[in-house]
């Protein structure tokens, strides 16, 4: 597997390139803390984009979102690329050749993906609160009290991102991304979707990279489903940075479904978001508004779901405080799902969350008002 990962006895300390402090959980790629980052961020930002730019080399992608003027303009996601003749988009999957934007894939026709049937009720992050999983919305929504039981999921994982998280737990994607397969139509993922699947659900990788096939593909699924009148919700798992026109044409099909949205929350600051994350937008966070003021329509099944990812020390009481207190401001009934962190991929050198630490962070989402937050997988915790 490309840019397998160097692991880091249990215990040892990196030292901070800024300030000099040593301590576990300071990643050893990216070579500074926290504090600094958001501290003293101009002197830590050259260590952020030297780690981001060697990992990103290592899949032939660009270091940072290109801006070139004179470049062709994308504009499928907050990253905005202007790609230069030649040159590649953030994400990997649309080019500039001969001045003109080319998709190879995620256009309405094909796919980058693989996928698999996944028995109801699934493991997915929202499971609590979704109808296939838990039986919310029942009649209208599910098929039994209890949810789908006996039906599948359709996981579809979509083998590109418009993120370059440096914690990633699902980074076999990228291996997609290299290769450029497998690929499918939309019309063959849609024939997936049969009498035994009672929801579709795209992750990834992230479909925020390939919206045009994702809403394809799931209207072709909502079309077959309606002419034979079964039921058949339609979900993402994403980082949301997707353009608001893709956003609103899957979010009408997911709300009519039955289905929701659950954004990946990576963290509040700026700073911090550009160090997991290589990413300098707050695309998201914009769209993630349009989803609160829609959530109230369908209150029985909940349309808007969120998570953040518990990255040690990185993520932090404050980064925690600013999330709750925003989703809290959009609609307290929005479920929030805080997830233990697992060493993997780039910061495989980090420790798990701790206990003690995921449940204050708990007991902050509640003091800021959210009513429906939970720690999404305990079992991780330290």
């Amino acid at each position: 597997m490309i840019g397998m990962l160097r692991f880091r006895p249990e215990g040892t300390k990196t030292k901070c390139e800024v300030c000099g402090r040593e301590a576990a959980d300071i990643s050893a790629t990216l070579k500074v803390c926290a504090a600094c980052i958001q501290e003293r961020f101009e002197d830590a930002r050259p260590h952020i984009e030297m780690a981001h730019a060697q990992v990103r080399r290592r899949y032939g992608l660009p270091a940072k979102a290109p801006k070139y003027p004179k470049g062709v303009r994308c504009g499928g996601c907050g990253n905005d690329c202007r790609i230069p003749e030649g040159g590649k988009g953030f994400c990997g999957v649309v080019e500039n050749i001969g001045d003109k934007l080319v998709r190879r894939f995620g256009t309405p026709e094909r796919g980058l993906l693989s996928w698999y049937y996944d028995p109801l009720p699934t493991n997915c992050v929202p499971a609590d609160f979704c109808a296939g999983s838990s039986g919310a919305g029942y009649p209208k929504w599910c098929r039994t009290p209890r949810g789908d039981i006996g039906w599948n999921n359709l996981s579809i994982f979509m083998g590109s991102c418009t993120y370059s998280c440096l914690f990633c737990q699902n980074y076999g994607f990228r291996e997609l991304t290299v290769s450029g397969k497998p690929t499918m139509t939309a019309a063959q993922l849609a024939e997936k979707a049969d009498e035994g699947v009672g929801c579709a659900c795209y992750f990834g990788g992230d479909p925020a990279s390939q919206m045009p096939f994702v809403v394809k593909s799931a209207e072709l699924m909502r079309e077959a489903a309606e002419k034979k009148k079964r039921l058949l919700r339609v979900c993402l798992e994403t980082n949301l940075s997707m353009s608001p026109e893709s956003l609103r044409r899957f979010g009408e099909l997911s709300m009519g479904s039955g289905g929701g949205i659950k954004a990946d929350l990576k963290c509040w600051s700026s700073e911090i978001l550009y160090a997991l994350s290589g990413i300098e937008h707050r695309a998201t966070y914009e769209n993630f508004k349009w989803l609160g003021k829609r959530h109230h329509e369908r209150p029985e099944v909940p349309f808007a779901r969120a998570s953040t990812l518990l990255v040690p020390s990185y993520v932090d009481d404050q980064e925690i405080h600013a999330i709750a207190s925003f989703i809290a401001e959009l609609d307290p009934t929005i479920p929030y799902s805080l997830l233990a962190f697992h060493p993997l991929y780039y910061m495989d050198d980090m420790p798990y969350t701790k206990r003690e630490d995921a449940e204050r962070y708990l007991r902050i989402c509640k003091e800021e008002g959210l009513q429906k937050v939970r720690i999404g997988n305990p079992w991780l915790l330290c």
